[in-house]
Parts: C-alpha cells; structure tokens; sequence
C-alpha cells in the first residue's frame, strides 16, 4: 500500500512525541527564563514607574517653591516700598529737626551780635566818657593855669563841644 506523503505510524509518534518534547521544552525554558524576563521587565517597568512619579512629585514641588517664591517677591516689593517710605519719613523728620536746630543756632548768633553791638556800645560811650574827662580837665588845666573868666570858660566849652559833636551827646 502506498502512502501518501509516506505518513506511518512511526512517523506520526514520532510527530507528536516531537510536539510533546516541544511542548514540555517550551513549558520548562519559559519556567526558567521567561519568568525570570517578565520578573526583570515588571520590576523594570516598576522603576519607570517610580521615577516618572517621582519626577511629577520633584516638578509639583517645584512648582510650589516657584509659586511661593514669586509671592515673596511680591512682598519683597512691598516691603521695600514700605522701608523706603519710612525712610523719607524719617529723613523728612531729620530735615526738619537740622532746619529747626539751624533756625535756633541763627537766632542765637544774632542775639549774640545783638549783644556784642551792645557792648561795643558801652565800650564807645566809655570811651568818649573817658575822652570827654580828659579835655574837661584839659579845660580846667587852661582854666587854673591861665585864669580865664566866663567868657574865656564859655568859649572852650563851646569849642569842647564841636570837636566832641552833637551827635555823641544824643546817642
């Protein structure tokens, strides 16, 4: 009997002792290795995993220190704007108490003038006083040394009295 594509019995318990041994092959190396592969790749996709959320989490921070960072520099701004106003007035309150203290130290130094002109005064009054004593006794010395009667007397008193002037007297 011919057969077709020469299929036996041999041949076909060989086939399937084949598949068999494939199968089981198949079964044992995937025990060994692809379990081993899909442990490693699960662990792996795990790590990738971790890391994208741990990246999300940096960059959520991040955005969080951004965010509370620009807010203080809003504040910084204000606070700079309050720090330099309490500065001018401070300065405006400084100017003030120099222009004060200016104000007194001129009032001073003018009383002081005042007071000095004062006594330059005195001094000058003293000193025609003094001058005027000298020539009465200029005038008495001609008066006992030559005997002078009141005319002679009026004359010099008159005469005292233009070299002396008017204006001395008065002031």
């Amino acid at each position: 009997m011919e057969r077709l594509f020469d299929l036996d019995f041999q041949l076909l318990h060989d086939a399937i002792l084949t598949a068999v041994s494939v199968f089981f092959l198949f079964m044992f190396l995937s025990y060994l290795l692809f379990d081993p592969v899909h442990e490693m790749l699960k662990k792996r996709r795990e790590k990738i995993q971790n890391d994208i959320d741990s990246a999300k989490k940096d960059r959520e921070d991040a955005d969080a220190l951004k965010n509370e960072y620009e807010d203080k520099l809003k504040n910084a701004d204000a606070e700079v704007d309050e720090i330099l106003a309490d500065a001018r007035k401070r300065a405006t309150a400084n100017e003030n108490h120099i222009i004060a203290d200016a104000k007194e130290e001129a009032a001073r130094i003018l009383k002081q003038a005042q007071a000095e002109a004062e006594l330059e005064k005195e001094k000058a009054r003293d000193e025609i006083k003094k001058e005027m004593i000298d020539i009465a006794s200029l005038m008495a010395g001609k008066v006992v040394g030559d005997k002078m009667d009141v005319t002679i007397q009026d004359a010099l008193v008159e005469e005292t009295l233009k070299e002396v002037g008017d204006k001395t007297w008065q002031s």
